[in-house]
């Protein structure tokens, strides 16, 4: 979800851009640079990016203030990891804001709430679920792909809604009213859109995909 930075308090925006700001330094620090320099993987890294930035231009304002789009961050996690993750949707936010479709005041804080936060979720999710499930392939494609997207898209929803609140925008009985019985709605798409491209990809271009593995997750199966 998309938050209007007007609504929001200036120490609230200050914490978020901070946090922001301190997630994107770690991030570039620790991205693969050497992995990019693979002419096939700048490829789909730019690509994943440019598909991103146009699903967050296609927002629908659910409330004024808040808009909803698709993410799309649970796929480009699992297939580059955390940090080229939060690079690739502060690229997308770029563009998304350079086209008009958003505001440089609220630039961090709707890269933290629909891009660093999803992601770190997602990646979280993985170390979860590699640590606790079994390692198959339906696993791998159902839980990390539909499940995980569709979670971890819902709770920055609420976290966008809850800093709205926090703010005294609105309260959460008018949010419970108005936007929170539609979560089934939004997220369910969420949750089919990255499933069903991890599902293409695993099964027709596993090495573009750094989460998954022909050996852990088929070998032996």
């Amino acid at each position: 979800m998309t938050v209007d930075a007007n609504l929001l308090s200036p120490s609230l925006l200050w914490a978020m851009g901070v946090l922001f700001v301190l997630g994107l330094s770690l991030a570039l620090r620790l991205a693969p640079w050497r992995k990019l320099k693979d002419q096939e993987q700048s490829h789909v890294f730019l690509g994943a990016t440019v598909v991103v930035l146009l699903l967050w231009h296609l927002d629908t304002q659910v409330q004024p203030g808040l808009s909803y789009h698709l993410l799309g961050v649970t796929a480009i996690t699992l297939m580059f990891g955390w940090s080229l993750a939060v690079i690739a949707a502060a690229l997308a936010l770029v563009g998304v804001t350079l086209n008009g479709g958003g505001s440089w005041e609220g630039f961090a804080v709707n890269a933290l709430l629909a891009g660093m936060m999803p992601i770190t979720l997602t990646q979280v999710a993985l170390i979860l679920i590699r640590w606790y499930l079994p390692k198959q392939f339906f696993v791998y494609v159902l839980i990390n792909g539909f499940v995980t997207a569709g979670l971890v898209a819902a709770l920055s929803a609420y976290c966008a809604i809850g800093s709205l609140v926090l703010s005294g925008a609105y309260s959460y009985a008018d949010m419970g009213e108005t936007v929170i019985p539609f979560f089934p709605l939004m997220f369910m798409p969420e949750a089919f859109l990255n499933g069903w491209v991890l599902v293409v990809l695993v099964v027709f271009k596993p090495r573009w995909v750094y989460s998954f593995s022909d050996e852990q997750y088929l070998k032996g199966k």
